[in-house]
């Protein structure tokens, strides 16, 4: 605009008698206003977080702020060169998470929550944290790995459908492969053979096929008009090939390692996993499966004392495992699985954690229906002498009202100590109040929430809505291998977030990762100590407190970081 136009609208504007911003009763409403936004703060969750930021976590903020505002006009528009303009679609903060992974590694914001100290993952499922391009290479390399299939996958249909799985064997039959159409069922053909003669780029092309088996790929993701039933029927089908390709004990050790490493990286210094214990293990040289599950336990707890140990996992906390059950089992199998679960609590009383079911929350039953088999192991749990806690998965539907949604209300009542997703809390104003009062901290996950269809993009995700509630939360990675996040780790999750909400910033980040270090499950305790010792938090004399002061120390360095390595680069006040 002309500078002569911009008279002419303020002689317009006086004429009109339109009053300026600078009008003493514009500046009283205005500081009304901004009163009335700071009240409503006050009940955010991370409200007391931000009271108590250091002056260094504040000049942190305020840079990472910045450079988040710069890159939305930059980064994040039409105009920045990308091979997504070729696709005809629209760039902008915030979009859908398949679309906008290639473009967030390439940001500044990425290199900062890759180096934020992220606490504890508490909410994962051990199938889905395999980076699949190493497993296979492993599979590659381990004497006797074999592909077994449900039928000849000779073309796109059956290439995309027909179940198969990863298989030791000694020796493996003479047999065609899975590829042509003299295949016999269920024949065991060695990896390397199916993967050489696989008919679209042999072993490269048969990387690619297995990765399009075991990942929601991004047309999946973006198919919104199907509904979440169909992606979910992909979902669940990516569990027992990834299952069957780690859980050989040569491939599982180091796959452990490789997972706690990769976690470490990332800022991550304890993981709660949990397993549906469906998919059988095997031991070195065993064409058998185990009977249970006790060597698959042992193995865990053996390598993880192994990193402990080493030099590069010497800051790695821990971690324990939550046993999951199917919610789509019928009573007896729900009981039988829950017994193998007491037993291996007795075993392993410091890698089980608690206790959990898995699977479609719309398809499988509904926690009150759940119920007798509950009280049951409650009873029998009391009668063996272990307190193994609830950590339900729940409200993780579009629901509102209906029995999947109502999961909710038995989850706080049956005393979960921690929400699976909660993705529905938002809308129950009581709940809500009960939730704060007893302490319950709700997992969530906000790129698994977008790529099984219940929200379009981070922009329309209800976890600001919990925070501004006053709730408490942590974000989650629940199942990076499937869901498209390549790696292990939390940073997208972190970084949709960041990027997501205005109201979050990098002291609300850094709230929610304090969080998952308060609400982590470091020990066993009861009920009644469990409460007190989250309320205690860094003022507490056990293991949370000392995570929690570890946890503070190394944030306040990597604000330092910040601080020292953008610092210069931005000017935060311009006009001083």
């Amino acid at each position: 605009m002309a500078p002569n136009e911009a008279v002419k609208d303020d002689d317009w504007e006086k004429a009109e008698g339109v009053p300026s911003m600078s009008e003493p009763f514009i500046q009283k409403y205005m500081a009304g206003r901004d009163a009335l936004v700071q009240q409503e703060k006050k009940q955010r969750s991370d409200y007391l977080f931000r009271q108590n930021l250091s002056p260094m976590a504040q000049e942190a903020a305020a840079i990472v702020s910045q450079i988040r505002f710069e890159e939305q006009q930059t980064l994040w528009t039409r105009e920045y060169e990308d091979s997504l303009l070729t696709q005809h679609v629209d760039v902008f903060p915030g979009m859908m998470f398949s679309l906008a992974k290639d473009r967030m590694e390439k940001s500044k914001l990425w290199q900062i929550v890759k180096k934020m100290p992220k606490g504890t993952l508490l909410h994962c499922h051990i199938e889905a944290m395999v980076d699949i391009d190493w497993a296979l290479q492993e599979a590659f390399k381990t004497e006797g790995i074999a592909v077994v299939a449900d039928g000849p996958m000779t073309d796109e249909r059956s290439l995309r459908k027909t179940g198969f799985s990863f298989v030791y064997v000694k020796n493996a039959p003479e047999s065609a492969s899975p590829w042509s159409s003299d295949y016999t069922t269920k024949t065991p053909v060695l990896v390397n053979v199916a993967a050489d003669s696989f008919p679209e780029g042999g072993k490269k092309g048969f990387i690619e096929w297995v990765r399009s088996r075991v990942t929601i790929t991004a047309d999946e993701h973006l198919s919104h008009h199907e509904g979440p039933n169909e992606v979910w029927r992909k979902f669940m089908s990516c569990f027992p090939i990834l299952g069957s390709l780690i859980y050989y004990e040569p491939i599982y050790r180091k796959f452990l390692r490789k997972m706690f490493k990769t976690l470490l990286d990332d800022g991550v210094y304890w993981v709660d996993m949990r397993s549906a214990f469906y998919t059988p293990y095997r031991c070195l040289g065993k064409e058998d499966w185990d009977p249970d599950f006790f060597n698959m336990l042992d193995h865990i707890a053996d390598e993880l004392e192994k990193f402990k140990k080493s030099e590069e996992g010497k800051d790695f906390w821990g971690a324990r495992m939550i046993w999951t059950t199917i919610r789509q089992f019928d009573k007896k199998m729900v009981i039988e699985s829950m017994k193998a679960c007491i037993e291996m609590k007795i075993e392993f009383p410091e890698i089980i954690a608690g206790y959990d079911l898995v699977g479609q929350e719309d398809l499988g039953r509904p926690l009150a229906d759940l119920t007798p088999e509950l009280f049951w192991f409650k009873k029998r749990c009391a009668e063996e002498g272990v307190d193994i806690p609830f950590y339900f998965h729940a409200g993780e539907t579009l629901g509102d009202g209906d029995s999947t949604d109502e999961n909710l209300f038995d989850a706080v009542i049956l005393g979960t100590r921690r929400i699976g997703h909660g993705f529905s809390l938002y809308k129950h104003p009581l709940l809500i109040d009960m939730v704060k009062e007893k302490r319950i901290l709700v997992e969530s996950c906000p790129v698994s929430n977008e790529v099984l269809r219940l929200c379009g993009s981070i922009m329309s995700h209800p976890l600001p809505a919990l925070l501004a509630r006053g709730v408490p939360c942590s974000l989650c990675n629940d199942d990076p291998t499937i869901l498209g996040q390549g790696v292990s780790g939390m940073s997208h999750d972190f970084w949709q977030a960041l990027q997501g909400w205005e109201n979050l910033g990098l002291e609300g980040l850094g709230s929610l990762a304090e969080n998952s270090v308060r609400w982590a499950s470091f020990d066993d305790l009861s009920a009644k100590e469990w409460t007190q010792d989250i309320k205690d938090g860094m003022m507490g004399k056990g293991e949370r407190a000392k995570r929690l002061k570890e946890w503070t120390q190394r944030w306040e360095r990597f604000c330092a970081w910040i601080v020292e390595e953008y610092g210069v680069d931005v000017d935060v006040n311009p006009e001083e």
